[in-house]
C-alpha cells in the first residue's frame, strides 16, 4: 500500500465544484488502495483579501498577528474538503498545521519547518481516514501560529511526504505542469515531461510560480518524486526527479522572470576586510532575504554595494541599510523599486559554452539594458528595468529555441 500526498492550490478549491473535484481525486486514490494526505491552500484570493484587511488597519502589521489572520484561509479550505469527502460517503478528518505536528522556528510570516510528528496521521490512516492538512502554516515551540511564506503549502506537502516516506507528492494546480516559461507571458512555452530537482530549484527560486523552491529542496533532500499536474484534467504533468533523459544534451531547460524586485545601493562603503560581512549580517538579522549582490571596483578606498530584495521587503532593507551605513561611515543609501530579473536555467550549461553571450545578445537586440548579472553552474540571471520584463522573458525564451517546435521536454 502506497502513501500519496496530494496538494491542491487555491485555484483548485476556489468553487464548490472544484472542492468536490479535489475530494473526488482523494477518494479515488483511497479506492486504489493508497493512504492519502491532502494538503490544501486558501481558496482563490482569500490570502490576498486577508492581507488587504491587515493593511487597512496599519501599514506595518505585527508579524505574529498577521500569521494569526492569514492562517485562517487554509482552515476554511480543509473543513470544506473534509465535508465534501464526508458527503461522498468516505471518512476524512481535517487538521491545522499545528494539530498535525508541524513545528517551525519562530520567524513569523516566513517560518521554516523544524520537524514533523507524523504519528497523528498514521493513527488516522489506521482508521481508514483521508487526512486533510492546512498548508502554509505550523506552530513554533511555544504554540504560536506561524506561516511559511507565499507558496508555503507546496513546502507543507513535500515536508509531509518526506516525514511519511510517501511514494509520490502530487502538486495539483491550474496549469498542466512545468513549462519552459510562464505560458501566460510566453504563448509558445512548452510543457516539460520531466525536469531535475536542480533545474526546478533554480526555476522556482527565479519566479516560476508553479512550485515553491523550498518544496523542491525537501524533495531533493529526501528523494521524493514530485508530480506537478493540472487539477482540471487527468493528463500526466511534469515529474521532478533526480535525473532526466538526455540530461546534459539540452543546454537550457527553461526561462523565468521575477517581476517585483527592488535594488538597494549603499554608496561609499569603506573598502576594508569584514565590511561586507557586517552589512549582510545586519540585513540577515532583520530577516530580509537578499537575492543578488554586486560590488563595483573600489576607488579612493570606497566602493558601492548593491543588492536586490523582494519589493515588499524594501522598507525593512532600507531601514537596516541606512543604520549600518551610518555605523560604517558610508555614503547615502538609494533604492530602485522598479526592477525585475530574467533568467535561464539548464543542467547542460555545465558542458556547453556561449550561453551567456547568446542571452546578452538577445537582450541587447531587444534594447533591454542589463543592470546586474549573476550566475551559477546552471543559471544566468540579469537584473533589468521592470518595464522591459515581459519582453525580456520572451526574447530570451526564443533565443534558446525553447518554444513548442523544440520537441519533447
Amino acid at each position: 500500500m502506497a502513501i500519496v500526498v496530494q496538494k491542491f492550490g487555491g485555484t483548485s478549491v476556489a468553487t464548490p465544484d472544484l472542492v468536490r473535484r479535489a475530494a473526488g481525486r482523494a477518494i479515488r486514490a483511497t479506492q486504489g488502495g493508497h493512504s492519502v494526505v491532502v494538503v490544501v491552500s486558501a481558496r482563490g484570493q482569500t490570502t490576498d483579501e486577508l492581507l488587504d484587511l491587515a493593511y487597512e488597519i496599519t501599514d506595518r502589521p505585527n508579524p505574529r498577528e498577521l500569521d494569526q489572520l492569514v492562517s485562517t484561509g487554509e482552515q476554511i479550505s480543509i473543513a470544506l474538503v473534509a465535508m465534501a469527502i464526508h458527503a461522498a460517503g468516505h471518512g476524512a478528518i481535517s487538521f491545522t498545521g499545528g494539530q498535525v505536528g508541524l513545528v517551525t522556528d519562530a520567524v513569523h510570516t516566513k517560518a521554516r519547518i523544524q520537524h514533523v510528528n507524523a504519528q497523528r496521521i498514521y493513527d488516522e490512516f489506521a482508521k481508514g481516514s483521508i487526512v486533510i492538512v492546512a498548508g502554509f502554516q505550523g506552530v513554533d515551540a511555544n504554540q504560536n501560529v506561524t506561516t511559511l511564506g507565499r507558496g508555503g503549502s507546496d513546502t507543507t506537502a513535500v515536508a509531509l511526504a518526506a516525514a511519511l516516506k510517501a511514494d509520490v507528492c502530487e502538486i495539483y494546480t491550474d496549469v498542466d505542469g512545468v513549462f519552459t516559461a510562464d505560458p501566460r507571458l510566453v504563448p509558445t512555452a512548452r510543457k516539460l515531461d520531466e525536469i531535475t530537482y536542480d533545474e526546478m530549484l533554480e526555476l522556482a527560486s527565479l519566479g516560476a510560480g508553479v512550485l515553491h523552491s523550498r518544496a523542491v529542496e525537501f524533495g531533493k533532500k529526501y528523494h521524493i518524486p514530485i508530480h506537478v499536474r493540472s487539477s482540471l484534467t487527468e493528463n500526466p504533468g511534469t515529474m521532478i526527479v533526480e535525473e532526466v533523459s538526455r540530461m546534459e544534451a539540452i543546454t537550457v531547460r527553461g526561462a523565468a522572470l521575477v517581476r517585483d524586485l527592488a535594488k538597494v545601493t549603499i554608496r561609499g562603503v569603506p573598502d576594508q576586510p569584514g565590511v561586507a560581512a557586517r552589512i549582510f549580517h545586519a540585513i540577515a538579522a532583520a530577516n530580509v532575504v537578499v537575492d543578488d549582490i554586486i560590488q563595483n571596483v573600489s576607488r579612493q578606498g570606497a566602493a558601492d554595494v548593491s543588492f536586490t530584495v523582494a519589493k515588499d521587503e524594501l522598507a525593512t532593507a532600507m531601514d537596516t541599510s541606512r543604520r549600518i551605513a551610518q555605523e560604517l561611515g558610508a555614503g547615502d543609501v538609494v533604492a530602485d523599486d522598479k526592477v525585475s530579473k530574467v533568467s535561464v536555467v539548464g543542467i547542460g550549461m555545465r558542458t556547453h559554452t556561449g550561453v551567456a553571450q547568446r542571452m546578452f545578445k538577445a537582450l541587447a537586440d531587444a534594447s533591454v539594458n542589463i543592470q546586474m548579472i549573476s550566475t551559477s553552474e546552471i543559471k544566468i540571471s540579469c537584473i533589468i528595468d521592470r518595464g522591459s520584463a515581459d519582453k525580456a522573458l520572451r526574447v530570451v525564451h526564443d533565443a534558446f529555441g525553447l518554444g513548442e517546435s523544440a520537441g519533447p521536454g
